[in-house]
Parts: C-alpha cells; sequence; structure tokens
C-alpha cells in the first residue's frame, strides 16, 4: 500500500489498550459516588449525551493512558514519511483531544459532540464524508468498525481477534495486524488477587484456638466461610484497582497490574465484581446470620476504604488493621465460636503493624525514586521515620497482649502444659523484629501476610509456633 491516503486511527482499544468512557465513567464515581443518580438521566438523552456530562466533569491524563507501544512506533514511521493521521473515535470530543496533544501525531481528531455517538455506521459516513469512498485507512479493534472498513481503502487491525481479521480482511486489503497482549486465566487470576486469599485463612483461626479443627461440621462451616469471604474480597479488589488506575500507573509495580496496563478490559471488571458479591452473599446464607453481617459489613468499609478511606492519613492503617481484625470476628461468626478478647486485642495490634509495614514500604520505594508524595495516599516521605515508630511499637503491643494472656488463668484451661506455650513470646518478638527490619532494607515488595506466607524463615517460624502449641496440647 502507497502512504497517501489519510489513516485515520481509532481510540478506544486500538490506540490504547482501555475504553475512555469507562475510564472517565470510574473516575467520577471516585470524586463523588453520588453522580451514578445522575447517569441514568444523561443516558435517556442518548449515549453522546452521557459522554459529553462525563467528560464535563473529569480530566483524563493522556500520559497515564496504556497505549498500543508497537502500535504508536507504527504511527510515528507512517508519519514520517508525512502520512496525514487522523484521530477517529467514539470518545468525547474533550477526552479524545487531551489523548491527540498528548502523542502529538494527529491533524485532527474527529470525535462524538453531545449530539452524534461518533461509531460504527456514524463514524463511516463522517469519514467517507471527509475523505471519500476508499480513500482513507483505518485502524480499528472491534466488530463495530466493519462498518467503516467497509468504506475504507485498507484495514489496519490492532488488538483483535483472528476472525475480526479474517471479516475486516474480506472488506478491505489488511495493511498491518497488531495482535493483542497476551490474555487469559492467568491475568483473570491476577486481578482477582487469589494469592491474597491465603489472608482469609485468618477465618480459621478462631476454630484453632478453640482446639476444634477436628469438628467436622465446625470446619464446613469455616470452608463456606473463607470461599464466601475470597470472593467477596476479589469483588473488592476488582472495584479497588478500577477507581484507583491513575495512581496505579504511576507507581512502580502497581502499573502493571492487569487494569493498570490494559490486560484486561474494564468491562470485564464492571461486571464481574457484582457477580462475585453475588455469590458470596448467596454462600453466605448458608451460614448463620452474624457472618451475614459481619461480611456485610466488611464490604461496606473496603467500599468506604476505596472511595476516600484510603486517601487519610493513620485513618487508613486502622481500616486495614481492622479488616485484617474481622476476618477473625468472621470465622467466630461463622461457627459460634464466642471470641475471646484476647486474641481481638493481639489481631488489633499485630494488624495494625502490619497495615504500617505496608505503608513504610510503600514510602520507601517513592524515597528510592525521589518522589516526595504517594499518589493518591496521604504520607510525605518525610512521615517514614514516624511510622516505622508507631509500627514497632505496635508489633511489641501485640506481643505483650500475648504475654498478658499466657500469665492468665485461661490458659490453664486451654492447655495441660501450658509453660510451653511462653515459646510463642520469643518466637513472635523474632518475627515482628524481622519484618521490620525487612521492610526498613526495602526488601517488602507485597503485602506483609502474603510476603509472610512466601519468605522461607517466616514459614520455619510459623512451624515452631504450631510445635509449641502441639507439644502445650
Amino acid at each position: 500500500m502507497t502512504a497517501t491516503a489519510p489513516l485515520c486511527v481509532d481510540l478506544d482499544g486500538t490506540l490504547i489498550h482501555s475504553d475512555l468512557l469507562l475510564e472517565s465513567f470510574l473516575l467520577l464515581i471516585s470524586q463523588n459516588p453520588l453522580y451514578l443518580l445522575m447517569l441514568p438521566f444523561w443516558l435517556l438523552k442518548g449515549k453522546a449525551h452521557l459522554k459529553a456530562e462525563i467528560a464535563k466533569r473529569v480530566q483524563i491524563d493522556g500520559a497515564s493512558l496504556p497505549y498500543t507501544k508497537p502500535f504508536v512506533q507504527w504511527l510515528q514511521a507512517q508519519k514520517s514519511l508525512g502520512r496525514s493521521l487522523w484521530l477517529c473515535t467514539a470518545s468525547d470530543a474533550r477526552l479524545a483531544q487531551s489523548v491527540a496533544d498528548h502523542v502529538g501525531l494527529f491533524d485532527g481528531v474527529l470525535a462524538s459532540d453531545g449530539q452524534r455517538n461518533l461509531s460504527g455506521s456514524n463514524k463511516a459516513d463522517e469519514l467517507v464524508k471527509r475523505f471519500g469512498d476508499k480513500g482513507f485507512d483505518y485502524c480499528g479493534n472491534h466488530h463495530v468498525d466493519l462498518a467503516v472498513w467497509r468504506h475504507a481503502r485498507a484495514a489496519v487491525v490492532v488488538n483483535g481477534s483472528a476472525s475480526l481479521i479474517k471479516q475486516a480482511g474480506a472488506l478491505a486489503p489488511i495493511d498491518a495486524v497488531f495482535l493483542p497482549m497476551d490474555g487469559g486465566i492467568k491475568v483473570v487470576a491476577k486481578a482477582l488477587r487469589v494469592h491474597q486469599w491465603a489472608k482469609n485463612a485468618l477465618i480459621f483461626v478462631p476454630v484453632a484456638a478453640a482446639h476444634m479443627l477436628g469438628d467436622a461440621h465446625v470446619l464446613i462451616h469455616s470452608l463456606l466461610a473463607f470461599l464466601a469471604f475470597s470472593l467477596c474480597a476479589s469483588s473488592v479488589y476488582l472495584l479497588n484497582d478500577m477507581l484507583d488506575l491513575t495512581a496505579d500507573r504511576q507507581h512502580h509495580s502497581k502499573n502493571k497490574r492487569p487494569f493498570a496496563s490494559g490486560q484486561l478490559s474494564l468491562l470485564f471488571g464492571l461486571a464481574a465484581a457484582p457477580s462475585l458479591l453475588l455469590l458470596a452473599l448467596l454462600i453466605a446464607l448458608v451460614l448463620p446470620v452474624k457472618f451475614l453481617m459481619v461480611l456485610a459489613a466488611y464490604y461496606v468499609v473496603t467500599l468506604a476504604y476505596s472511595f476516600g478511606l484510603k486517601r487519610l492519613v493513620m485513618l487508613d492503617v486502622l481500616t486495614l488493621a481492622g479488616l485484617y481484625t474481622v476476618r477473625i470476628v468472621a470465622g467466630a461468626a461463622a461457627t459460634d465460636i464466642p471470641l475471646s478478647f484476647w486474641l481481638l486485642m493481639f489481631a488489633a495490634f499485630i494488624f495494625l503493624s502490619l497495615a504500617i509495614v505496608k505503608r513504610y514500604a510503600e514510602l520507601h520505594a517513592m524515597r528510592e525514586q525521589g518522589k516526595l508524595k504517594a499518589q493518591g495516599r496521604g504520607y510525605q516521605v518525610e512521615d517514614i521515620a514516624l511510622l516505622q515508630s508507631l509500627g514497632t511499637s505496635s508489633g511489641y503491643l501485640s506481643i505483650l497482649v500475648l504475654a498478658l494472656y499466657l500469665n492468665s488463668p485461661d490458659i490453664t484451661v486451654m492447655y495441660h502444659y501450658p509453660k510451653m506455650v511462653w515459646a510463642l513470646v520469643p518466637i513472635m518478638l523474632y518475627w515482628v523484629s524481622r519484618i521490620w527490619l525487612q521492610t526498613h532494607r526495602g526488601l517488602m515488595h507485597d503485602d506483609p501476610l502474603v510476603y509472610a506466607l512466601k519468605d522461607r524463615i517466616s514459614l520455619l517460624t510459623g512451624l515452631a509456633a504450631a510445635v509449641a502449641l502441639w507439644l502445650a496440647v
């Protein structure tokens, strides 16, 4: 193909691995969830009007979007040949222009204007009107683009399926093909944070503490609670990642998350999040009502965390500590095991320490990159010393609570050889100290609980604690 015809480029799914309507919608509700009430009224006036109303209220950072890099490089080569490039998109003109300004390759922008949604046949009509039938080449990624390729001189298929490439080739000669990123079950599992389900093992703590792991009825209830909490947590992870796109894309490691990188469609997340929550609620209905109430409280608090609490200094780590602790409460609620005051106090302090570990690790990474403030958080790098002091103090307070419990009359009821349980104190002193030392050295690259399940020394420490408890029984 000669490079004389104008090259018209779709935006959503083609130039970027995302959709600006969904991006702007998520940004809007992250700013104020009450806008959800306005969406049906805007949509009554048409999709183009909906896009325009959302675009009025948000600003998309063109630099942070997940661009299709090989395709952009190809566009740069086409531009260097003197070719005319046009951005042609169903996204609103305001948002499309911000993307065009960042890319700096386009001679013009054709986009939805609040009255007409420039998609499918509407886009085809506009391009034929401007460039003539067969007077342009078109780059697209979706079956809706077939209406445009029917009138194009040549087709460029970007991030499209094999069937789409075949259909486009039947309408216009294929000039170039850019294959989509690898996806599949691994990407979905990463988005669901299946590895984070390990934290929900805290549900079994009340059962283990009550020495009832051998009770089949109790164990089945605990397993159902674990599954319900895991599905609910994955629902929250999906929602949180979608609401936190801008901050994640500026983070040194979170920018590789499936939604931030564009590996996974935002549409998948918007469908999967409520579906997982519904499935979790259906499982919860089998368990005592108390568990359902705890699960509902967990979801409400995590929503509050996603929409604002995570930006509030110290309140964010207190919330995280509470979300860890509530898993223990859920385990007790699912099995009708009375909660121990000592267990709750120990959990509150140890999880506060681990929540601060998480924030400290983020600030440490920011400092290494020369940044002064964590994006999307209320912390500054200069807070790092204070966080270390608060976190280590909280960790050692948890061990003090443990020591007081071991010296209480309750211990003699639970164990035949209660003095053996005293080994837990030095074991916990070592583990908390080591966790903070690793964090101080910049070696904490994951959630601290997940880190502990991967760390050989932490696993050996846990084994030593289990042996001490077994000997005490």
